[in-house]
This record gives structure tokens, sequence and C-alpha cells, in this order.
């Protein structure tokens, strides 16, 4: 079978399509067959310590079989899935990932699309829920809410009934209204100047935005980030694989209530032209890999 495999420290030259012995699942695993994998920025930084190292952390596809003590996931059946940091990722024809961590697949969606979401869909649900407590009728300011990550939060935020502030560059804020803000302010501006107090401040963008954002901040406010570490009294925190929180996610996919993922489609072979696209400034949605049966509009 055919994998990518990061051989050294660096980027995208680093990267090469090699031939490899098809895995076996163990116990608790399921092998699946890859139909889209998707790219993270700055991941091939993440796996230094243990190269070479296959990377992408998010997949969709078909169960082939499963190891002993699996139950809840068979063969054949269309799953999606964000997989551990802490083993090889899944840009391979197959791939052998713990079974608890896949999830039926969005019915409404095709394999390329499907990919595309675990990793900002649940670093949404995760910054907002688990670490910054978003209740209904409370206020949240998002930094970068046109982005992967922030477009989700913006549109969980809404429907949990939030009051909903996103920043993002000026030609992005339409975008921010029509994905449910009540309000959308010029990142380059000074927000602190424009926006209210907030209960909640999750940042996706990092930098001057996330410095200042203390400011904005009412009594007992949380602030959030999922891209640096916060001043004192923030929280950092790294996404983590959540099955529940995945299924839920994917319900929302399938009742229409979430804006389908951007994505940008490379085959599996030009991996290294993938990676490289995923890293150029101010690119919108995702990279993803087609493995396999995926046709040119990524369904």
């Amino acid at each position: 079978m055919r994998v990518v495999r990061l051989r050294a420290p660096g980027g995208p030259e680093q990267l090469a399509v090699e031939e490899a012995d098809r895995p076996q699942p163990g116990p608790g695993e399921a092998l699946v067959r890859v139909h889209a994998a998707a790219i993270t920025r700055g991941e091939l930084d993440w796996p230094v310590d243990r190269l070479p190292a296959i990377p992408s952390y998010e997949l969709s596809g078909v169960v082939e079989e499963v190891g002993p003590g699996v139950a809840g996931v068979a063969a054949g059946d269309e799953v999606f899935a964000l997989t551990p940091y802490d083993r090889d990722g899944v840009a391979a024809d197959y791939t052998a990932v713990p079974a608890e961590h896949l999830v039926a697949k969005p019915r409404a969606l095709g394999h390329a699309e499907s990919a595309a979401i675990p990793l900002p869909a649940l670093s949404a649900w995760q910054g907002l829920f688990d670490h910054g407590r978003l209740g209904a009728g409370e206020r949240v300011l998002i930094h970068g809410a046109a982005g992967s990550v922030g477009g989700y939060a913006v549109q969980f935020a809404r429907a949990a009934g939030a009051h909903v502030i996103g920043t993002a560059s000026a030609a992005s804020l339409d975008l921010v209204l029509a994905l449910g803000a009540h309000e959308a302010v010029d990142a380059a501006t000074r927000f602190e100047d424009a926006v209210e107090p907030v209960d909640v401040v999750f940042d996706t963008a990092g930098g001057e935005r996330l410095r200042r954002s203390f400011a904005v901040l009412g009594a007992g406010g949380r602030l959030i980030s999922v891209a640096e570490e916060p001043p004192d009294g923030g929280v950092y925190f790294i996404v983590e694989p959540n099955r529940d929180q995945l299924t839920s996610i994917a319900r929302l996919v399938d009742a229409g209530e979430l804006r389908r993922p951007s994505i940008d489609v490379f085959p599996l072979a030009s991996a290294r032209e993938a990676f490289a696209r995923s890293v150029e400034p101010r690119r919108p949605g995702k990279v993803v890999l087609a493995v396999a049966g995926i046709h040119p509009d990524g369904t």
C-alpha cells in the first residue's frame, strides 16, 4: 500500500510517498480503508521526536476489518475520526486506529468534506463548552471567526443561544455574519473599543489580539485559546478525540445546521504540494488528501 512519511524535520520537502505493508488491527483497533485524510497547518512539527512518521490525523473512510474486542464498529461501516497524536497518522491507503474514536460519517457529505471536519469542529466545541463553559444568554467574542475553527465556533455558539461577536479581516466580515454572528469586527481595528464586555473570549488567532483580550472580559469572564499560551489567567488547550462530541457534530451536519466545509483536494501522490498549500498565508478552508474513491469535486 502507499503511505506518506515525514523522513526528517522540516517542511513538505521532507515528505515521501512510499510502499509499505498493510497494517493489521490489534486488540481494540479497526483497519480503515482511508478515502480522505485532512491536513492541519503546522502539523509536520508535531512528530519530530519520533521520525519517520506518517502525518494527518483526520480521516474519512470505510472499515475493512476489526481486531479483537471491538464492538460498535463493523466491516463496511463508513466512518470519520480525529485520531491520537501520539502515534502515526492516517495519510495512507490503510490505517489501524483505535475503534473507540470512529464515528459514522455524515450521510450528507462525501469523504473529502467529512475528513475536513473533526479537528476544527472538535476544537471549537471543546474550546467553547468544555473549557469556556459557554451558556445560553452569555456573550462570546471569537477571534479568527472566519477560519476553520472560528467558523465552527460561531455556528456552535449561536446554536447554544449565546450572543456572538467575531473578529476577522475586513474581507471576511460578511462571511462571519453569514455563519451566524450577531456582530463582526474588523481585526485590524481596536476591537476593545468596539465590543461591550463579554463572558468568554475564544481565540483561534493568537498574537496581539489574544494579548489585548482581557480588556473585554467582564467579571468572571473566561479567556480560552487554541492558538497559543494566553497571558496569566487564560487557558490554552490541545484538542482531543471525543467520540460522543463528534457524533453530535455529525448529527448537526446531517440536520443541515452546519455549513459545508471549504476544502482543497489533492491526490495522495501530491502530498508535498498539498502540505505546501496548507501553510500558505490567508488560505481559506482545509486541505484534504484524496486517497481512494474521491471524485475531482471532493465527493
